[in-house]
């Protein structure tokens, strides 16, 4: 079959689909599923794969498949190294200028971290530089969020999440839930994170290593704050002294997002380190330009 032959062919089966599913743009699933077909019979018109590049193909999805549990989320992974993680977060919430921009969760959040008070210490083992984290919670307004929730986790100074590590690390270390008091402040002890290299034991880290794209992140740390008639913030923030800030592996790095992690007099006592941050949250559906809108399913589950 000559190529124009062959690209008819694909046209019809595209066009057959559409025939059977009958108006694919009907409910949110057709349409979806619809589009993602025609677009991968567009890939293999263009790239014309071999039956073996096909079958490498399912290896690698089905590996990542295997290699998903609750401890290490392998999709997750794989839409941010591809950047589908942070276009989703731009196109599902855009914010204000003055707005803290929302960004994805990453692989290693846990929605079971423990309840923690205003100005424990969530370094568990003692490992690290100490780091004294102040939080002010406002909206737009710069008037304070009382009572907000925040849930805080971070990787260890070797660039390693707790529930990478179960065995080295004790369970929760470097997490936790706090309440904002009456002023809308959080403040809290634990150590500076470091920056890492993303996991090259799994199927997308080999992948990133065979194409030749570096796999490293800059230290970082990730804030989920959620309080009554607000818009929930995913967020994490960066050391901007980072060296790594200007080539992120999962594109995550915002000019909002940058952050000063202060060092702090030797002969200070306490801490070696500080953060102080404003992290703004929007109004529950208000769109970029002011206006209130109505979520959508992938909306409300941030």
């Amino acid at each position: 079959m000559d190529g124009g032959a062959a690209e008819k062919s694909l046209n019809a089966v595209v066009q057959d689909l559409a025939l059977r599913m009958g108006q694919p743009g009907q409910s949110r699933l057709g349409a979806a599923f619809f589009t993602v077909v025609s677009r991968i019979h567009d890939i293999v018109t263009d790239l014309q794969p071999s039956a073996e590049e096909l079958k490498a193909a399912i290896d690698f999805l089905t590996d990542v498949g295997h290699s998903a549990d609750a401890r290490c989320q392998e999709w997750v992974l794989l839409a941010d190294v591809i950047g589908v993680s942070t276009r989703i977060e731009d196109l599902t919430w855009p914010c204000p200028d003055r707005a803290t921009p929302n960004t994805f969760p990453g692989p290693f959040y846990r929605d079971d971290m423990p309840d923690r008070p205003l100005g424990a210490d969530l370094c568990l083992d003692g490992f690290g530089e100490s780091l004294r984290v102040q939080l002010c919670l406002t909206d737009l307004r710069g008037q304070p969020l009382p009572d907000a929730q925040v849930e805080v986790w971070h990787a260890n100074p070797n660039g390693r999440y707790e529930n990478q590590e179960p065995d080295l690390q004790p369970e929760f270390n470097l997490r936790g839930r706090f309440r904002a008091d009456a002023r809308g402040r959080v403040e809290f002890l634990t150590v500076k994170p470091a920056g890492y290299a993303l996991p090259a034991d799994g199927p997308v880290g080999r992948l990133l290593t065979t194409l030749g794209l570096p796999p490293q992140r800059p230290a970082h740390m990730h804030f989920r704050v959620t309080c009554p008639d607000m818009r929930t913030l995913t967020t994490h923030v960066f050391d901007r002294n980072d060296p790594e800030i200007g080539r992120d592996a999962v594109f995550g790095v915002r000019p909002g997002l940058l952050a000063d992690f202060r060092q702090l007099p030797a002969d200070a006592g306490g801490p070696m380190h500080a953060l102080d941050l404003t992290l703004v949250l929007v109004p529950a559906g208000q769109a970029e330009d002011g206006r209130l809108r109505d979520a959508s399913p992938l909306q409300k589950e941030h």
